[in-house]
């Protein structure tokens, strides 16, 4: 039988190698610093913490869902925020909650929406009682307050959202390294779970299981528990084989100083700061000793750094965008706090007697200043997918 020769066409993917973006005069995309999103979202808490007005707090939770939406990555951990979203309405509705059942009672210029029973309290409980009639200025007031938490979170959800744990890890001092695991190995522990609920959840969509119900629950509570447990117990023996918390060749005299000069130093930044709150305290007490505890902490952490070697293979560069998103969350914090241009009573409205809030212009164009930070930080890297390319092959069969 002749040999014939056929030609066919098979595809096969090949790695198309990585090349410069053609970005037409826009910004290389790159990760922020960590450190510059964790300042922008803890200002932004600080700024919150000034109000109470649910216009600005409803304005906030705004400007962190653009944010996060327009800068989060393709990372685990930045799958995250609608679960921070989900525990701020529990926040609200849980003080809520408590609002109307621990009451306080009712004046004759509340609105009367409902009553509860009412369950006797002895003398020493003197001042709350169990159930009753509810207000509506109560529960408005318990929402505010709860929302006002609620965003706390939000922009601490933010923050992990957006900055990488790990990065922010090389920044830490070399004293504070085995501090800075621990503390990183905590944070990571939601976006973690977030990861294992939704592997398991379509793990269970693939399977047809049911989906809904206390069933459903335990089949997914089960194994992402389970996961966890292995998880722990890999980054357990992966800290214990590379020598994490150890003392290595400082010596114990070497450690007694350091802790002693953290101690100090921390006390002496704990008084200082007492010092400045309270007018009535010694003047010693303020700038004096908070200068005194920052020198001794500085101390501490360049003497517990020299027994902390580590290397940096590629740093993480502090430019331009950095500066521009802190600075635009630190000046947000310092326009809510400086009162200027603006009438204080507007950022915690009374709701006695019960009107809409106003929303004051200084402390909006603040929060909105906030914002910029979602397109003054570059754009994130995208993931590159891999791009098959079609290549001919000579196939000879016999």
């Amino acid at each position: 039988m002749p040999n014939t020769d056929h030609s066919a066409t098979v595809p096969v993917p090949v790695p198309v190698p990585a090349q410069a973006p053609d970005t037409g005069g826009r910004r290389l995309p790159r990760t922020l610093h960590p450190v510059a999103w964790w300042i922008w979202a803890l200002a932004l808490a600080t700024a919150v913490s000034r109000t109470n007005n649910p216009l600005l707090l409803l304005l906030v939770l705004a400007v962190l869902g653009y944010v996060v939406t327009a800068r989060r990555t393709e990372a685990p951990w930045a799958r995250g925020f609608k679960y921070y979203l989900c525990l701020a309405l529990t926040v609200v509705a849980i003080r809520v909650l408590f609002r109307a059942v621990f009451a306080t009672g009712i004046t004759p210029h509340d609105h009367f929406l409902f009553s509860l029973p009412h369950i006797p309290t002895p003398d020493w409980y003197a001042g709350i009682q169990l159930g009753g009639p509810v207000s509506l200025e109560a529960l408005l007031s318990a929402a505010t307050d709860g929302l006002r938490l609620a965003c706390m979170l939000c922009c601490i959800g933010a923050a992990n959202t957006l900055a990488n744990p790990k990065r922010a890890l090389r920044v830490l001092p070399g004293a504070l390294h085995e501090l800075g695991v621990a503390v990183t190995v905590a944070i990571s522990v939601a976006p973690q779970l977030v990861q294992s609920v939704q592997r398991v959840a379509r793990a269970r969509r693939l399977r047809a299981g049911r989906n809904k119900g206390l069933k459903a629950l335990r089949g997914i509570v089960v194994p992402v528990l389970e996961d966890a447990l292995e998880r722990s117990l890999r980054l357990a023996a992966g800290m214990d084989s590379r020598g994490y918390g150890r003392a290595g060749t400082a010596s114990r005299r070497s450690r007694r100083a350091t802790g002693a000069l953290m101690l100090l130093g921390m006390c002496g930044l704990c008084a200082g700061a007492y010092g400045l709150l309270d007018a009535t305290t010694p003047t010693f007490l303020g700038f004096p000793a908070m200068a005194v505890g920052a020198v001794l902490c500085v101390a501490g952490l360049r003497l517990g750094g020299r027994r902390v070697s580590r290397t940096t293979y590629r740093p993480d560069p502090w430019r331009l965008p950095e500066w521009a998103v802190a600075g635009a969350g630190v000046f947000s914090a310092v326009l809510l706090f400086s009162n200027t241009g603006y009438d204080a009573a507007e950022l915690n409205p009374s709701i006695y007697p019960l009107s809409w809030p106003s929303l004051p212009l200084v402390p909006t164009l603040a929060i909105l200043l906030a914002g910029t930070a979602g397109f003054l930080a570059p754009p994130p890297t995208p993931l590159r997918p891999v791009v098959p390319r079609q290549r001919t092959e000579k196939a000879e069969t016999t």
